[in-house]
């Protein structure tokens, strides 16, 4: 397997800000590699919130992680504010795979490099479902034109 390339800001579509926390670092003083995955899942998430694309308890389809993978590049550690950079890698019928970068709050370069893949299931069935024209069409929006970098 080869190394991924250390993305730059200029891959990602939208920008959410994340925050570190005391207890995500460990006992090297970095923040500790699993804590990555819910920083995918906080941005990721948020983003559906906020475009009202996502009623945790009550949307009729829902988005199952099934996949994630992680490259670091550079260590954070709290109290560094972060963001998440999101872009969509790959978009089906069903599934959608993010690309993800962290990068410390105005750097151009990520700390890390990440991807996830959500599969939409009926809430009621948990079985495959299409994903709905209006998370689709917000999803198309993130495979277009990189964001400002002031975004």
């Amino acid at each position: 397997m080869s190394r991924p390339e250390r993305p730059r800001r200029a891959a990602f579509r939208v920008f959410r800000p994340l925050q570190t926390r005391w207890m995500d670092n460990d006992v090297y003083g970095h923040v500790n590699n699993v804590v990555y995955y819910s920083y995918f899942d906080t941005a990721v998430n948020g983003w559906y919130v906020d475009e009202g694309l996502l009623e945790i308890a009550a949307s009729p389809a829902i988005g199952l992680v099934v996949e994630t993978s992680c490259a670091y590049f550079e260590s954070v550690a709290f109290p560094d504010a972060l963001e998440a950079g999101i872009a969509v890698a790959r978009l089906g019928t069903s599934s959608v795979t993010y690309a993800i970068g962290i990068f410390k709050a105005g750097a151009d370069e990520a700390a890390a490099a990440g991807r996830f893949t959500h599969v939409f299931v009926a809430r009621e069935s948990q079985r495959p479902t299409p994903i709905p024209p209006d998370t689709r069409a917000a999803l198309e929006r993130l495979r277009g034109a990189p964001a400002s970098p002031s975004a």
